[in-house]
């Protein structure tokens, strides 16, 4: 904007050249921002026109002129300040503005992540800052008006002339004019000024809205006019009242960011779609359909181009050998190579007679000198590594033509700096595979390798073991007189190879035959037309590519003088090789477009440059695209120091085809350089559309001059047969030549692919006998044989079905350039594959300086940029800290590093934005839910849809013949009675401590009397009634068992309540408060100790200790007996309550009556044939569901010993459980999952110890897992592998399964088949379908049966919605139907109705008679192959999870367990997980075990495997400490108390990334 200005302003020549000092020293840092705007303005303020009026304020002309009227427009490109220029282009700068101007009117806030303020460095910021209304999204809503073309600078601030004209509220604003946009229409900026100083923008730097559509909820707030906005911390949106999803309002900044961003991915509908999902059906990704409108090639078939005769010139050498002979030997006083330092003085002179003599010494010590007579280490035709530093061209040249006399093969490789350098390790795995044995480097830099304490140099990771060999000339024998090196005519031998790093990181040898070097270097003389002793200045890195080919190659060919610049005198000062050229008068020069744009940044002070004697200026890198603009600038720029517009000779090159295409120097300045401003989008279908530069999504390409001489070029189609391309068709460009590498070294298969190819025509003939080689780079022959490149194979990202390069993407990055906080040279750009699609990645190397809403922004203003002008989107955008990506030798970036840390979790960003919901546009469709089909099509017998009717039974309890003597006593009391009758003595229950010895134990009668006591002390102390319910607040023990039955014998009803933790009594006792209330207890019975805590201060703080009931203390009982012992009227009267916390958090008491009670302990008694003679192990917490029945009440009906384990023991000793099943001999043992995990994570590292103390689990049958849960298969296979050593036989762990309405529904008996697990197909488990495949196959999940059918159970799997009975391939609500059935919830409210059908339900169709259970879980039924007891078919059941927790996205039913499964494989620090939706939003909480820094690691990786494996998009990540996610007491997670806390941000996440 501010550019725009001035372009067109008339300002004093003093007033534009203190402007463009002005622009420096700020670029420089020599002055802040505010002291440049202040004098800046100052400056203009005078000139400036007064802002128009709105009538006339349409944009005008868009673009600015090519060639400014001055060269202030480059002083300005300093601002960067930055060193890498390869992609600069203002015009591509001033599209992506516009671009972003466009995007200004449709833009919509997005939630920035919340990081933990530990993570945010915390930056100072200026004293005020704007009101800033830039491009990117500083505000919370947009403000929609009728702002049609806004125009942005560069930098996105206010309009400038209005700005300082009003200079509003003496704020400042940070406008570096970076490039020169123009866009007209500053009236709307003006207006939209006016609008900005009146509406409070939040200051998010929220990110677009890339839906592309508009919201009708911009958010705007009032603000005082004149208040300025300070930005030190960011404000978290404005957290207006939202509802949940059952419509509980919530308030929380949590909330209304994600409700921005649900705003932010609302899309518009799509059309209904059919059901899809068939049985046999695989769940189809959407597959991209082309679009009907997209470009195609229109063009004739091309035509071969040829190159002209490669002229064979008399006087040439035979060989490049004999060239460096006769120069050596006719002229060797001929400098052929001058070295400098750092300061750019001149360091050594090389001349022809040196290099001859020193070469043929190294050729005679490489040959004779290693190794023995017999056995030399090196052979002609073995491999050599060449070790040089980029600052010692000399030695690298001698050791090069040393080889080559000597008639080895040279390997130039980099210098490895440390043992493991970003690739080094591959550069390892050529080296091997070249057989190379031998290094040759120089003093220094032997000297400067990492070495040992002995004094050895260390073997590099990867590398095989080398004798370093220095070639200094003092450390060599002198070779006798009469040796002398055999010098051949060029023939078809190696004469070196050359390295190449792939896109896969991985390392390539090109192989390049004494022939090719040959020719190329005669090809090179022809083209660039090298006379004799011509100086060559030369930039580049002499040890492979257009450095080596110039420099070191040609030039000896030519008896050159070359002068070396090296990197390290680049970076001291810039300008050094155009002095160099001044200096030595030089004629050509090799540079790269860095170098181009490092001259331009520092040439302001340089008087005396002349650059007249250059005739030729190569551009190595010229094939890249965005070199034009280096060029054009250079040229612009030097034009009036002599350097002449013909000069500039861009040249195309790759390792494989050596020089493809170079521009000839030419003496008619008439004829102007080809160019071709294209389309980018015909780019991406691989179509030529020539554009004029209006548009905004142009790439302008220069040409890389003719095919080289002696070559044949074609174009052919990038994947696929070769075919040739047509006219208007990119393709990769082939080449077939003598001058070109011949092969991969031993690489067959690779070499075929890429050195012989034959081109085909479109009728499938090939175009020639001879074989062309693939160059890798993409492009098409233009008008007049111009050879013309878009970019490199290496870069190519298809991402459906379009090609972009990452060259281009790295360039629109860029050029969203107002923030300054990221260094240019430092951005990545490659694709990685998620859901069989290539996926865009970006990283930048973030500036120290820059805060996190700047980043933030920055961030999202690329992503609008690339959509708009690629439109495609990024999938992820991340920013490390400073100098934390992998380097490559010479400073860039080593991309196939990068991806790699990217993708294993290790790149440690500081930033990192995702927009999956954008970029992933081949999910499957969602899921429509069919009705289902009537009853009358489908019950044809027994068959539902052509399947069985899933249902099964346990043993009918009316069949079974036993002397079971408890049978004839309806109530438990009367049991007990009876057994204090006839066996007193037995023991029925022995308590162990946490030493492992027994610390209590109870006989019949011991317990029958101590609970009549407790019977007493009820009715004469508690003066209670039969039927009054009374809270058991009981650590798990002997006490509780005894309390249990002294309630039975007074005709109370007990609940057992797990009492409150002592350490944690603010969370643990207002549970213990709600169930003693919620199950209107009129008495609490507990220990003195417990007692004592429930009235203790702490308790106070907690609840209101005044409301408790009735508390009684049973450590002091009454002496006396009961004058009767309460008999119960009837059997279906209440036993006992048992109370519940859910996973979804619901609180739930069940009611037992006694015949439901006696029912259950026959029915376990028979499963698992307990009598008097056994012992079972019992390690559980004794409060609810079937761990209550095993402890307190089996061993009264069977007569067993239990040996009760308290879990809370195991945390001091893990053994204990293990210990005591081993010690007692016990063949049952139960425990709950918990106890499991305890053991397989403290017991692991100790089965060898254990084994020596004894423990022995051979004679355990069964070990049962105690759960309400899908059984965890992982778990129990590594505890049975954990302790297969210790005799655990695998086969004897099991799981059992029980829920509210059936506290037992399975449970793995003694008899009965082993447990089985099928595998079935996850994707069709989404659809409610079972589909079984095997083990290992893709998306298969391993279910475990949940132990065999209880006596007395009958099962049968129903339609949750309709109610109708399923087949056995459906998923479905497990129904149960028993005789120990609870009898129906328990509630304070009396609202049993809402709940009534889960306790008596009938099928809509089929058996409509029998009244079932809803358990609330889905599952399965499966026949196996197996035999039950009774000879039947083996029926096993499979839990698939619970109906609550199920969540339904995008039509599908996704369980929880799956998806966090997946989640804590994705990477080592992820240790637990936790997932939920919220508002459809799928939200993923994990718990690091790491340094904070790894945080964000976790975000690309956790959205991935998500995608891959779920095809669901994640649309929030929250990063947590360990410990966060909560867990009951049988090991669950509570995901709805975790959503709960994220929702009221209680979590205190580490970070939380909102997915775009």
């Amino acid at each position: 904007m501010a550019d725009r200005s001035l372009e067109g302003m008339a300002l004093p020549l003093e007033v534009r050249a203190r402007l463009a000092e002005l622009e420096l020293e700020l670029s420089e840092g020599d002055i802040t921002q505010k002291g440049y705007e202040k004098k800046r303005s100052k400056l203009i303020g005078a000139y400036l026109p007064q802002p128009p009026r709105l009538d006339q304020a349409l944009p005008q002309e868009r673009r600015a002129p090519v060639t400014p009227s001055s060269a202030s427009r480059y002083h300005r490109r300093r601002s960067s300040g930055s060193r890498d220029e390869r992609y600069r282009s203002d015009v591509h700068t001033e599209a992506v503005q516009a671009a972003l101007a466009k995007h200004k009117e449709r833009k919509m806030a997005v939630p920035m992540p919340s990081k933990r303020r530990s993570l945010v460095v915390q930056t100072s910021m200026d004293a005020y800052t704007p009101p800033d209304t830039s491009s990117g999204s500083e505000d919370e809503g947009s403000v929609q008006g009728d702002s049609q073309g806004t125009p942005t600078s560069s930098q996105g601030s206010i309009n400038m002339e209005h700005w300082i004209s009003q200079a509003i509220h003496g704020s400042t604003t940070s406008t570096t004019s970076s490039s020169s946009t123009q866009s007209g229409g500053s009236g709307a900026a003006h207006r939209l000024a006016d609008v900005m100083a009146q509406t409070h923008i939040e200051n998010h730097s929220a990110p677009p809205d890339v839906t592309t559509y508009t919201s009708e909820h911009s958010i705007q707030v009032e603000r005082p006019q004149g208040s300025t906005t300070s930005r030190t911390a960011p404000k978290y949106g404005n957290a207006e009242l939202m509802e949940t999803g059952d419509g509980v309002p919530v308030s929380s900044r949590v909330s209304a960011k994600i409700q921005q961003l649900v705003n932010t991915l609302k899309r518009p509908k799509r059309p209904p779609l059919r059901e899809f999902f068939v049985d046999d059906f695989e769940e189809l990704l959407e597959v991209q359909q082309p679009d009907p409108n997209q470009p195609k090639p229109e063009g004739a078939q091309m035509l071969a181009m040829r190159g002209e005769q490669l002229g064979v010139v008399t006087n040439w050498p035979p060989s490049l050998e004999a060239a460096l002979q006769r120069w050596g030997t006719i002229s060797p006083k001929a400098p052929c190579l001058t070295t400098m330092d750092t300061n750019g003085k001149p360091l050594y002179i090389l001349t022809y007679g040196k290099l001859w003599t020193r070469s043929m010494k190294v050729a005679y010590n490489i040959l004779h000198k290693l190794g023995t007579k017999q056995e030399p280490m090196v052979r002609p035709g073995d491999r050599v590594a060449l070790v040089f530093p980029n600052n010692d061209p000399a030695a690298f040249m001698v050791a090069f033509y040393g080889c080559l006399l000597a008639e080895v093969v040279p390997v130039p490789i980099e210098v490895p700096l440390t043992r493991k350098d970003a690739g080094s390790q591959q550069i390892g795995f050529l080296l091997g595979s070249c057989g190379v044995t031998v290094a040759l480097t120089s003093d220094a830099c032997h000297k400067g390798l990492p070495k040992s304490p002995t004094g050895e140099i260390p073997q590099f990771k990867g590398w095989p073991k080398l004798l370093w060999f220095v070639t200094e000339s003092k450390h060599l024998s002198k070779p006798p007189r009469d040796w002398f090196p055999h010098i051949k005519d060029a023939n078809n031998d190696t004469a070196y190879i050359e390295y190449k790093t792939c896109k896969d990181g991985s390392v390539l040898g090109v192989t390049v035959t004494r022939i090719a070097l040959l020719t190329h270097c005669q090809a090179l003389t022809q083209a660039c037309g090298y006379t004799e002793a011509e100086t060559i200045v030369n930039v580049l890195d002499f040890k492979k590519d257009v450095g080596l080919w110039h420099g070191i190659l040609t030039s000896v060919m030519n008896m050159m003088h070359v002068i070396s610049i090296p990197y390290s005198l680049m970076k001291v000062n810039p300008l050094s090789w155009i002095q160099k050229v001044c200096q030595y008068k030089a004629k050509v020069a090799c540079v790269k477009s860095r170098d181009m744009h490092w001259a331009l940044v520092a040439h302001r002070d340089q008087r005396d440059i002349n650059l007249s004697s250059l005739r030729m200026l190569i551009v190595a890198d010229g094939a890249n695209p965005w070199s034009i603009s280096s060029c054009d600038a250079f040229l612009n720029v030097f034009q009036s120091k002599g350097l002449r517009q013909e000069v500039i000779c861009p040249c195309a090159s790759s390792p494989e085809a050596l020089t493809v295409a170079i521009r000839r120097p030419t003496d008619d300045s008439n004829q102007p350089p080809g160019r071709g401003v294209l389309s980018m989008h015909g780019l991406t279908y691989g179509v030529i559309r020539v554009d004029s530069e209006e548009k905004l999504s142009v790439l302008t390409v220069q040409d890389v001059g003719l095919v080289m001489p002696g070559a044949i070029m074609c174009s052919v189609k990038p994947d696929g047969i070769p075919q040739l391309c047509r006219t208007d068709e990119i393709g990769e460009l082939c080449v077939c030549a003598v001058a070109t590498g011949t092969s991969y070294y031993g690489l067959s298969g690779m070499t075929k692919n890429t050195f012989e190819v034959f081109p085909m025509t479109s009728s499938g003939a090939p175009i020639s006998e001879y074989p062309f080689i693939r160059t890798g780079l993409l492009g098409f022959v233009g008008p007049g044989g111009l050879v013309f490149v878009v970019g490199k194979m290496d870069g190519l990202m298809v991402v459906s079905g379009r090609r972009h390069n990452a060259d281009d993407i790295v360039a629109t990055a860029l050029a969203v350039e107002p923030m300054k906080f990221v260094y240019r040279g430092r951005i990545a750009v490659f694709s990685v594959t998620v859901l069989h699609d290539e996926r865009i990645v970006i990283v930048a190397e973030q500036r120290p300086d820059s805060t996190e809403e700047d980043s933030f922004q920055w961030m999202s203003r690329v992503l609008q940029a690339i959509d708009s002008i690629h439109q495609v989107g990024v999938y992820c955008l991340a920013l490390v800290p400073a100098n934390t990506l992998p380097k490559t030798p010479l400073g860039g970036i080593h991309l196939s590093e990068t991806k790699q840390l990217f993708l294993e979790g290790s790149l440690h960003p500081c930033n990192v934005l995702m927009c999956p919901h954008t970029c992933v546009t081949n999910l499957p469709k969602p899921r429509q839910k069919q009705p289902e089909i009537g009853p009358a099509s489908v019950m044809v017998g027994n068959l539902v849809s052509g399947k069985r009717i899933a249902q099964a039974s346990g043993r009918d309890l009316g069949q079974i013949e036993d002397n079971d003597q408890a049978r004839k006593f309806l109530f438990l009391s009367e049991v007990l009675q009876w057994r204090a009758q006839t066996t007193p003595d037995h023991v029925l229950y022995t308590l162990l401590n946490c030493r492992g010895t027994i610390a209590n134990s109870l006989t019949c009668v011991q317990l029958h009397k101590r609970a009549e006591k407790i019977a007493v002390m009820l009715m004469e102390r508690g003066h209670l009634q039969d039927g009054d319910h009374v809270a058991l607040v009981y650590p798990p023990g002997i006490d509780l068992i005894a309390a249990f039955y002294g309630c039975l014998y007074a005709g109370c009803v007990p609940i057992t309540v797990r009492p409150p933790h002592p350490q944690n009594i603010a969370t643990t006792l207002p549970t213990v408060k709600m169930i003693v209330e919620v199950s209107r207890s009129a008495c609490l019975m507990t220990t003195q100790l417990i007692c004592k805590l429930l009235r203790s201060r702490e308790a106070a703080a907690a609840v209101d200790v005044r409301t408790w009931p009735l508390i009684l203390d049973t450590d002091d009982l009454p002496k006396k007996r009961p004058a009767q012992i309460y008999k119960p009227s009837n059997p279906d009267t209440l036993a006992y309550l048992d109370f519940s916390v859910s996973t979804t958090g619901m609180l739930a008491g069940v009611k037992m009556s006694h015949a439901a009670t006696s029912a259950f302990c026959r029915s376990i008694k028979l499963q698992c044939e307990l009598y008097p003679s056994r012992e079972v192990a019992i390690c559980l917490d004794p409060y609810c569901g079937l761990g209550f029945v095993l402890w307190c009440l089996c061993s009264v009906y069977s007569g067993h010993q239990s040996i009760l384990i308290p879990p809370s023991e195991l945390e001091s000793n893990p053994a204990l459980w293990l210990l005591a099943v081993s010690q007692y001999k016990v063949r049952d043992t139960f425990c709950s999952y918990s106890v499991m995990e305890l053991c397989t994570k403290g017991l692991g590292s100790q089965t060898e110890s254990l084994k020596a103390r004894g423990l022995d689990l051979s004679r355990v049958r069964t070990c049962v897992v105690v759960a309400e849960e899908r059984p965890r298969i992982a778990l129990t296979q590594s505890f049975s592998k954990l302790f297969k050593d210790l005799g655990l036989h695998p086969r004897a762990v099991s799981t059992s399964f029980g829920c509210r309405v059936n506290l037992a529904i399975c449970l793995q008996g003694t008899s009965g088949p082993d447990p089985t697990t099928v595998y079935v197909d996850m994707r069709a488990l989404r659809h409610d379908r079972v589909r079984l495949v095997e083990r290992g196959s893709p998306h298969s999940l391993p279910l475990m049966e949940s132990g065999k059918i209880l006596p007395g159970v009958r099962i049968i799997i129903a339609n949750p919605e309709t109610k109708g009975p399923l087949g056995d391939s459906h998923l479905g609500e497990i129904w149960v139907h028993s005789a120990h059935n609870a009898s129906g919830y328990f509630t304070i409210y009396g609202d049993e109705s809402l709940q009534s059908d889960h306790f008596n339900s009938r099928l809509s169709f089929g058996d409509t008679q029998t009244i079932w259970a809803r358990t609330g879980y889905l599952g399965f039924l499966r026949r196996t192959e197996l035999t039950d007891a009774n000879g039947e078919r083996h029926d096993a059941l499979y839990v698939v999870g619970a109906l609550d927790e199920a969540m339904e996205l995008r039509g599908m039913r996704y369980h929880p367990i799956d998806i966090e499964t997946s989640v804590i494989r994705a990477h080592k620090s992820v240790t637990e997980c936790a997932v939920f939706t919220w508002t459809n939003l799928l939200v993923v909480v994990v718990e690091l075990d790491g340094s904070e820094q790894e945080a964000l690691d976790l975000v690309p990786l956790v959205t991935n495997v998500v995608l891959e494996e779920h095809y669901l998009i994640v649309g929030v990540v929250v990063v947590v400490d360990i410990g966060v996610i909560p867990i009951n007491s049988r090991g669950e997670k509570q995901r709805m108390h975790l959503r709960d806390g994220f929702l009221a941000d209680q979590l205190d996440p580490i970070y939380v990334a909102y997915n775009m």
